[in-house]
């Protein structure tokens, strides 16, 4: 059977504000996706036994809990095709990071054994299908370059400068759960215009919670100050910094202390797996 790579790219959160409370829990945002050209790679072989497979098991994640396996479960069930898949896993993205690893890779299965399982469904389709892994994962299946509201579901297309960015990895993980339930969280920010945003408004709320409950991701914001003006994405623990030249960000790379990790991308406004769609034609047939 075919064998297809695909990409599974990271996202950065520009902004994130929250503006409110559902009442049943849910944080209503406003927020700003746009991916990288950068992130985890999955292999994917269709077979003809409905059995799903993903390996290398991640730690600490049993296999009925992976995103990977959820979305295909989700999808077989959803078409009822009677075909399987062997899922191998490159991971590059840090868990609990901010950097939408797990989400990303929920929606590049959707996308691709939508593809090589021939199951025609449409985007939106695929995408609601996606909100049912996560609030986040519909912006990875449509890979365009989103303003987010609600939970995080109601997108809509932009095109922020697609600049470079240096990400630092701090050595922790930051529990979303944690942030989001921390009674100093902001969660009365104005709602702001698209057009306010990209003259520049716009901060991440989350970022003072998790500097006083995590004093690396402090330390690491605090550092890559030194080189322009650093953020936070998502509730952490990843932190970044934009530059106008892929030689600046590089520059700056090369400073990063031993203990932590990082790495260098470019900003996309339409994601590498949308990109991938198009040269995968035998994935296709």
């Amino acid at each position: 059977m075919t064998c297809c790579h695909w990409p599974a790219p990271a996202k950065l959160n520009l902004f994130l504000h929250i503006t409110g409370r559902r009442a049943d829990g849910y944080h209503l945002l406003q927020t700003a996706f746009q991916f990288l050209d950068y992130g985890d790679q999955l292999t994917v072989t269709v077979t003809s036994s409905p059995e799903i497979s993903v390996t290398p098991q991640l730690s600490g994640v049993a296999n009925e809990d992976n995103l990977i396996y959820r979305a295909a479960k989700l999808l077989q069930a959803a078409t009822k095709t009677s075909l399987g898949a062997q899922i191998a896993l490159n991971k590059q993205l840090p868990m609990g990071g901010g950097l939408g690893g797990g989400s990303s890779n929920a929606a590049t299965t959707l996308v691709a054994l939508n593809r090589q399982w021939q199951c025609q469904l449409s985007d939106s389709a695929l995408a609601e299908l996606a909100l049912k892994l996560g609030a986040d994962v519909p912006v990875f299946v449509y890979g365009q370059a989103a303003w987010a509201e609600g939970v995080g579901e109601i997108l809509t297309p932009i095109t922020p400068p697609e600049a470079w960015y240096f990400v630092v990895i701090p050595n922790c993980q930051v529990s979303t759960a944690e942030i989001f339930s921390d009674s100093e969280l902001t969660r009365d920010c104005e709602p702001i215009k698209i057009s306010r945003f990209l003259k520049g408004e716009g901060r991440n709320v989350c970022e003072s919670v998790v500097r006083r409950r995590y004093p690396e991701v402090a330390e690491a914001l605090d550092w890559l100050a030194q080189y322009a003006t650093a953020k936070m994405t998502g509730t952490g623990a990843c932190v970044f910094a934009e530059f106008e030249t892929e030689a600046q960000a590089r520059q700056a790379w090369r400073q990063l202390p031993e203990k932590w990790q990082g790495f260098v991308a470019k900003g996309c406004n339409q994601s590498p797996l949308r990109q991938a769609i198009s040269g995968n034609r035998d994935c296709m047939r």
